[in-house]
């Protein structure tokens, strides 16, 4: 499996079998040109979305005729198996901004989860309903999501093998976001990848917890 930061909390995830995944597509040029991150060329199989908001649910972005799947459930689109957690994206239970949906992925052997615009911590039910985890997909940059003291006690309480941080301060995001930088501050198995992209498999994984930092690809 092959996964790509395409900037954001948008993420290209290629299966073994050329499957394609995109996750919470943001409007290239959105929010008065804020979102400055360009749009992707490659055509998807399969887009799922954690609330709509238009830095998160641009499925038009996407190009070929993607499966688009955003409303909370169990799914199994060409093999690849999805659930779904219902969360909040505020810590006052949705009263400024709503909901956010967790996205569980399970493909190649391997179990995903993409935390969207989290903006609360997870309670041991939410914990327990997640289950074990080999990749984590967390914002860290605050503001509108959980900030990075906040992504670090999620990480550590879901224990995943490798840690992807997203939706944090780059040239390309014109909001007032932190960067990835306090998220790693302190933290040990932190690797810096120069490119946007990873390749996972069972064998691959980390014997100890990494953090993986990729650079935005668009």
């Amino acid at each position: 499996m092959r996964i790509r930061f395409l900037g954001h909390a948008t993420f290209l995830i290629t299966t073994a079998d050329g499957t394609k995944i995109v996750t919470d597509p943001y409007e290239p040029g959105g929010f008065g040109g804020a979102i400055k991150y360009g749009p992707l060329q490659e055509p998807a199989d399969i887009v799922v979305v954690s609330h709509d908001h238009a830095d998160h649910n641009y499925v038009q972005m996407v190009p070929g005729k993607p499966v688009v799947v955003k409303e909370p459930g169990e799914y199994l689109e060409r093999g690849v198996a999805l659930r779904s957690l219902s969360t909040y994206h505020d810590a006052s239970r949705g009263a400024q901004r709503g909901r956010n949906t967790v996205w569980v992925i399970k493909a190649d052997g391997l179990t995903l989860c993409h935390l969207g615009d989290l903006g609360e911590p997870l309670n041991p039910e939410a914990v327990t309903a997640l289950g074990p985890l080999d990749v984590l997909m967390v914002p860290v940059g605050g503001v509108f999501t959980i900030d990075h003291r906040g992504a670090t006690g999620v990480m550590n309480s879901l224990r995943p093998r490798l840690t992807i941080p997203m939706h944090y301060s780059t040239p390309k995001a014109g909001f007032n976001l932190a960067s990835v930088e306090e998220f790693l501050a302190g933290k040990q198995g932190v690797r810096r990848v120069q490119g946007s992209e990873i390749e996972v498999s069972r064998d691959s994984l980390p014997q100890t917890p990494e953090v993986v930092v990729l650079q935005p690809a668009l």
